[in-house]
């Protein structure tokens, strides 16, 4: 049994809906009646909602939400996710990961950050706002939310935005709420996110005998060579709004446990977060090349790209980000930082749909043991995203895109 579908008691408050939420086990794949939960809250709020489902061979079946109230322009999406990542080892957590128990200040459970308690905070802030300007909003304001984005990313927002242009909705901005501060709220904004790309690399030798070495073919030797060769100089020097791109091997074996054999085969395994000066398509041909040259005649290799489904992307600060900024200063008298930053979030897919940037809780706990949100920042972040709605449809003629 769920929270009523506004919180406890008909609490709207951002805590009371974050504990809502948390309450609801929605370990990705799993809905456990976040998305229905959520879907009510809207309903009631005068959003017309829709739950599409998703499915694709071998991965498993998703519950999608997409909601909108209003027909006008211009058009604010909120985005985001309800699934969480596993709880690991529950009888370590001080509370319990789906109690969502507030304590000295703190709300502690799954998701609390990461980002049940980020959508909270939209969802307060939009119920507030509408309560507000009452007919008077002319705009739009809709909510995208997947459980798919700790996941494969397969049958969440790629999907949803499919089924969304399908049926003629267009958006002009969206504010996505991924914990974006690295200490504190208004740290920083992500206006764009390295893209993301994985090679498995193969050396090819000959098992023999250690005290035989000319009639075996030892691969280590010609792993290192080549993982050197990746290695020895850097991919660029970084752009305006992106570090350098880095490579980094995470695994370099050979799974031989015996020490008188030569093996066969020596593999590693390396993953490059590239900035918008490559492509996966262009940083794949400079690997190959660097392979290439280190090889020569001499090691045989083969080398796997995994597909990649993370561009590198850049949102170029406009109105809609000085906006935000305006917001974020306003209520915590920091100026953010506009970066690009971290892993890869659903931005990546949004960008094809309208601009995005991302602005959301502090990121600390995220996916640890005692993931927990201070209960003041929910209810900063809350007047942020309140303040961002109130200057956003204020300033409808410059911010639509038509």
């Amino acid at each position: 049994m769920h929270d009523s579908p506004e919180g406890q008691s008909g609490d709207r408050s951002p805590v009371a809906l974050a504990q809502a939420l948390i309450r609801c086990p929605s370990v990705t794949p799993e809905e456990g009646g976040a998305l229905q939960w959520l879907g009510g809250v809207l309903a009631a709020a005068g959003f017309t909602v829709h739950r599409p489902r998703f499915s694709e061979p071998g991965t498993p079946d998703i519950d999608n939400l997409y909601a909108r109230i209003g027909t006008g322009t211009p058009y604010l999406l909120f985005a985001g996710h309800t699934d969480v990542v596993p709880v690991g080892d529950a009888a370590a957590w001080r509370h319990g990961p789906f109690a969502g128990t507030i304590a000295d200040g703190m709300l502690y459970g799954r998701g609390a950050v990461d980002m049940k308690g980020g959508i909270a905070c939209m969802l307060a802030a939009a119920l507030d706002y509408l309560d507000t300007v009452g007919p008077a909003f002319s705009g739009s304001i809709g909510f995208l939310i997947t459980g798919d984005e700790e996941g494969p990313a397969i049958n969440g927002t790629v999907k949803l935005l499919d089924w969304a242009r399908a049926r003629g909705e267009r958006f002009d901005h969206c504010l996505l709420g991924e914990p974006t501060n690295p200490d504190a709220l208004g740290d920083m904004i992500k206006i764009g996110r390295r893209g993301s790309l994985t090679g498995n690399l193969t050396v090819h030798g000959r098992q023999g005998h250690v005290a035989y070495p000319h009639r075996a073919e030892n691969p280590i030797p010609g792993i290192l060579r080549l993982a050197s060769a990746l290695l020895e100089a850097p991919l660029d020097g970084g752009t305006r709004h992106f570090d350098a791109s880095n490579l980094e091997f995470t695994t370099l074996d050979v799974g031989n446990p015996a020490t008188n054999v030569i093996p066969a085969d020596a593999r590693a395994t390396f993953n490059i977060r590239f900035n918008e000066g490559w492509t996966a398509q262009t940083l794949g041909e400079e690997i190959r090349a660097r392979l290439e040259r280190a090889a020569g005649n001499v090691v045989r290799y083969t080398l796997d790209l995994q597909p990649s489904n993370s561009p590198a992307f850049l949102t170029q600060p406009d109105a809609f980000t000085d906006l935000v900024v305006a917001a974020i200063e306003t209520e915590t008298g920091r100026v953010p930082a506009l970066s690009t930053t971290g892993g890869t979030s659903d931005a990546r897919f949004i960008k094809d749909a309208c601009p995005v940037i991302e602005f959301g809780l502090v990121g600390q706990t995220m996916h640890q043991t005692d993931e927990c949100v201070a209960v003041a920042d929910l209810n900063r972040l809350t007047a942020i995203y309140t303040r961002v709605l109130a200057a956003y449809f204020a300033g409808k003629s410059a911010l639509a895109n038509g």
